[in-house]
């Protein structure tokens, strides 16, 4: 801390004895932290047409945890992948499905890769000014500055009509990869002293496709990698209104924002930790693991050093299985089940053949170690982070642009709940908080301690 900043530690203080709220008040006043309960029932806030996620079934009126299910626009999300899997990318199909409520036929699905094609420009010398300008190691905030600035190319930046946001929505699904990409160019090119190159996207190719050959010097790529990207991103697409960068665009589209302003709200949210960032934390854990565990095959010493996470007694410290358990599945995470098969061919394909068995292993043991070291209340199982992350760096992808693939792929998710909210907006959303604070008599400024 530098010597002028001294007093933040005071300041510190001061704030932490202030602000402080026993835990207790919480469940005296009826409070669900985080707005879910115990049993991980979050509060309904709205109602939407986009995505639905399932994780119980009800049976003789008794909440019963049952194999996990993503739909999107009331389409099964394995069966959309299982139809497109083999026969061409999904990346704008699923996008196309989203944003307006139906499976495009061959000529409509046609006519929107034209328009994305289009639209993947960025406004001139746009990249030299704003994105090479202060190169970051945070891509996320490089990819929030670049959406911010882009407002100001926007001659229409703050009409909150439906044609106008739909304009808006599908520019910025055009061009995040390339925020992204060449955000982490800039920062690797200055900050890394690496060679720098800018490599346009093709017309032609896919999102999956142009995001590998825009982040590779060659730009080659093997169509199994584009397609398990393009598989990725149709996972990570979308995932209903309760998540936080969801409830985040939904919240700040509530109080008649412009699109820039929401989606770099949902970009801040994304970037968090707690939730863009769980496959970063997975991968290093498992570079931990392969480290510290010298036979990946032996069963007890794997058992044995994830308990030994569990208690905190090594790798971060913070008692955590990463990828292990999700905050609405119980049983199984739909994508993590559709994704793994995926991630195995890749995987053969990659001779990582022994870190795939090390992440099986340990996708079935974890389970059991958490049930016996903590209560439950419902089903523990591998989440799509679990996978992703390995996936990613089989596809030799830089640790730095995890999250900003995440945000490739929500951008969709993000722009389809800010179109239905705008089309049902009756109120802005504001929930409540309870005070609990004292009232207090004035004390006149000589007589306070």
């Amino acid at each position: 801390m530098k010597k002028n900043e001294s007093y933040l530690a005071e300041y510190a203080k001061l704030c932490r004895a202030a602000d402080q709220v026993e835990a207790d008040l919480f469940e005296q006043h009826g409070v669900l932290r985080g707005l879910r309960d115990k049993n991980g029932n979050g509060v309904v806030a709205g109602l939407t047409n986009i995505s639905r996620i399932e994780s119980f079934k009800m049976e003789n009126g008794v909440k019963v945890p049952c194999e996990g299910k993503l739909w999107y626009r009331g389409y099964d999300c394995i069966e959309l992948i299982e139809g497109f899997r083999r026969k061409r990318y999904g990346f704008e199909e699923i996008a196309y499905l989203l944003l307006f409520g139906a499976l495009p036929t061959e000529g409509e699905l046609k006519q929107f890769k034209d328009i994305l094609a289009s639209q993947r420009t960025l406004p001139t010398n746009f990249t030299r000014d704003v994105i090479m300008k202060a190169p970051s190691g945070d891509i996320m905030n490089s990819l929030t500055r670049s959406v911010l600035t882009l407002a100001s190319y926007d001659k229409n930046g703050s009409d909150t009509s439906i044609e106008n946001v739909l304009r808006q929505c599908i520019g910025l699904i055009s061009v995040f990869p390339m925020l992204a990409v060449y955000g982490y160019h800039a920062y690797n090119h200055y900050e890394n002293d690496e060679s720098m190159y800018i490599h346009r996207p093709q017309r032609k190719l896919s999102t999956a496709e142009n995001l590998l050959q825009m982040l590779r010097p060659d730009k080659k790529y093997t169509e199994l990698e584009a397609r398990v990207l393009d598989i990725a991103l149709v996972l990570h697409m979308e995932h209903g209104g309760g998540n936080n960068s969801t409830f985040t665009t939904r919240v700040v589209t509530s109080s008649g924002s412009d699109t820039y302003s929401v989606i770099a709200a949902a970009l801040s949210s994304l970037k968090g930790p707690k939730h863009g960032g769980a496959n970063i934390k997975v991968v290093e854990m498992m570079r931990d693991i392969a480290a510290n565990v010298s036979d990946w095959e032996d069963e007890d010493a794997v058992r044995n050093y994830l308990q030994r996470i569990l208690n905190k007694e090594v790798f971060d410290q913070k008692g955590l299985i990463y990828g292990m358990g999700h905050a609405v599945y119980s049983l199984s995470d739909p994508r993590a089940q559709v994704f793994k098969g995926f991630v195995q061919q890749l995987a053969e394909a990659k001779g990582r053949n022994k870190d795939f068995a090390l992440y099986s292993m340990i996708e079935r043991l974890a389970p059991e170690v958490i049930s016996q070291k903590a209560h439950i209340y419902k089903g523990v199982s591998a989440n799509v982070d679990f996978y992703s992350g390995f996936v990613y760096s089989m596809l030799e992808i830089p640790l730095e642009l995890y999250t900003p693939i995440f945000a490739i792929a929500r951008i969709v998710g993000w722009s389809a709940h800010r179109i239905e909210e705008l089309i049902n907006m009756d109120k802005i959303i504001r929930p409540a908080y309870k005070s609990v604070m004292q009232e207090m008599e004035y004390v006149e400024m000589e007589s306070r301690d």
